[in-house]
């Protein structure tokens, strides 16, 4: 008797294992049919003066559906796929503008937004398609950064396996059998702990010189020029904010006027009587807060050196007419001369040079254009820029749709002639004359593959600065350059304005899974029970007997109870 319970029990931690087993298959189930694997790229999540802004969720499970849902479906726990070129203002107005539900949102942008191939995409329609699909990732990015999302949005690039998925998922939805628990379809996984806040974001200034030459037995400061620009980005997506017209174009521009200007002061007879400054700012996008905190840190002697500034800004827009923008009144004679000097060189280049002046108002801290917080301190400055408005706070700032792909690089080389040029013949004295002080053809002819180098450098690079830190490769390569043409040059480094909050987890991997229907688990699991419990009837017979088999389902007889 010991020997059969001992069997019986052995036969029953068997069954208990193969049941364990089955359920566990059958769980794995939904997970063991993987179809891609994607990088995504969350919406950025920041907070202005604690006011929450952009999505709040980064983790993601929920089956995938398309456009072709039905009007009125509950979308709480469906994750949307939709490409740029599918987008329409009612989904905008309801699920993004209004906040109805929504288990998330993956936006698939065309490949010609990808930063790493812009260049090479090419075949995409004509330029005004191109435009089209441009001005709508504008337009949608300005919504999705002033607005409180609570569901996961995530941006993806168009490739084969997505447009694959994409085209079955419509096939269903089309066909009234949209991805459920029990239908089965897609399901999108996004893994990710809760965003965290960024602990003290910092911003770098990098600053060089170009001293200017005294003349025997001249004791004064030598007047100075800065020449400044912001190198920082901002956009709906971090990770994709390269910015290669804002401001990766007025950087490539800085740079290659300091090394124009490098080998005129190499050389002590052509060394100008002025000090050329030359300044990288970050915080643009942040109401110019390094450039605030730049020049603050100045001592007055040296800010009272300062002539005036030109803040180049987003160059690649402007191949027919840029814009002198200026807080002092045109009537200024520094606002004329900076004016002046540059309209003669644009008449000379075939170029037109507007000019566009705008008060400060004193008592509202934001600012619209960078030398606006040169103005503040009593500094002569202008912005010489592509754009004729001053965008709003946190647009225009170097989004998604700003990339190589839409940035002339002729009119970055115009931009640095007009510059160089207008600027030397200040320094020389040559203003009005017919002088031509680079040339092209000459040693001093501007470098377009210089420029193009960069420009393809800058327009890989995403630089929204809380995420960059303070030895940070690119900021580190941008100081290398700089002391390549210019003396002097160190960082300053500087927490960003406290009213802005950053928070992480800005790229993840999305898994994409095929899974089944529940109808399908249970059949499944039917099948294996069937199967596992005629395998275990088996066994049982040819190895003890039918009387064994049947003894394991009888109810064992109940013991009696001797009564007193």
């Amino acid at each position: 008797m010991a020997n059969a319970a001992e069997g019986r029990r052995q036969v029953l931690e068997s069954v208990y294992s193969v049941i364990a087993l089955v359920f566990i298959l059958v769980a794995c189930v939904e997970l063991c049919d993987a179809s891609t694997v994607v990088d995504v790229y969350r919406l950025i999540q920041y907070d202005i003066s604690g006011v929450p802004f952009g999505s709040r969720v980064a983790s993601l499970n929920h089956h995938a559906g398309s456009s072709l849902f039905a009007p009125g479906s509950d979308l709480s726990r469906t994750v949307v796929i939709l490409p740029l070129r599918e987008l329409n203002e009612t989904f905008i107005r309801e699920y993004i503008e209004q906040g109805k539900p929504l288990g998330g949102l993956l936006l698939l942008l065309p490949r010609i937004f990808r930063s790493e191939n812009s260049e090479t995409v090419g075949g995409y329609g004509d330029s005004s398609d191109k435009e089209n699909m441009k001005k709508l990732l504008v337009d949608l990015e300005r919504k999705l950064i002033h607005v409180n999302i609570n569901y996961p949005v995530y941006f993806a690039f168009e490739d084969e396996d997505l447009d694959t998925v994409l085209a079955d998922i419509k096939r269903n939805d089309a066909a009234g059998q949209p991805a459920t628990a029990t239908t089965g379809g897609y399901k999108l996984i996004v893994t990710s702990p809760t965003p965290k806040k960024l602990a003290s974001p910092t911003i770098t200034n990098i600053q060089g010189w170009l001293p200017g030459l005294k003349a025997d037995g001249d004791s004064n400061q030598l007047p100075t020029i800065a020449i400044v620009a912001s190198y920082d980005t901002f956009g709906a997506a971090p990770a994709l904010s390269v910015g290669s017209d804002s401001n990766g174009s007025g950087v490539v521009a800085l740079l290659e006027i300091a090394r124009l200007f490098s080998i005129l002061y190499s050389n002590p007879n052509t060394r100008g009587r002025y000090n050329i400054l030359f300044g990288l700012t970050s915080g643009g996008p942040y109401n110019y807060n390094g450039t605030q905190k730049w020049l603050r840190s100045f001592d007055q002697r040296l800010r009272e050196s300062i002539d005036y500034a030109i803040c180049l800004n987003s160059l690649g827009s402007g191949e027919k007419r840029l814009w002198v923008h200026v807080s002092k009144p045109p009537e200024n004679a520094y606002v004329k001369q900076i004016y002046e000097g540059l309209s003669d060189v644009a008449e000379e280049l075939g170029l037109e040079v507007g000019l566009k002046h705008k008060k400060i108002n004193v008592s509202n801290s934001r600012v619209a254009w960078e030398h606006e917080q040169f103005s503040r301190l009593r500094v002569t400055a202008a912005t010489l820029s592509g754009l004729s408005v001053a965008p709003n706070l946190l647009e225009n700032a170097g989004g998604l749709a700003d990339n190589r792909e839409f940035v002339s690089e002729a009119a970055v080389v115009q931009s640095v002639k007009l510059v160089a040029e207008s600027l030397a013949r200040h320094i020389y004295g040559q203003q009005g004359r017919d002088v031509n002080i680079f040339a092209d053809n000459s040693s001093l002819a501007v470098n377009p593959s210089y420029m193009r180098s960069w420009l393809d450098l800058l327009s890989r690079t995403p630089r929204v600065a809380p995420f960059l830190s303070k030895d940070n490769a690119f900021i580190l390569a941008l100081k290398k350059e700089l002391a390549e043409h210019v003396v002097e040059v160190n960082l300053q480094h500087d927490v960003l304005d406290g009213m802005f909050t950053f928070y992480d987890s800005t790229v993840n991997t999305l898994q994409i899974y095929q899974v089944a229907s529940v109808t399908f688990d249970l059949l499944l699991l039917l099948v294996l029970g069937s199967y596992l419990i005629t395998l275990f009837s088996f066994l049982v017979i040819t190895t003890r007997g039918v009387d064994d088999l049947i003894s394991l389902f009888r109810r064992p007889p109940s013991r009696k109870v001797k009564s007193v």
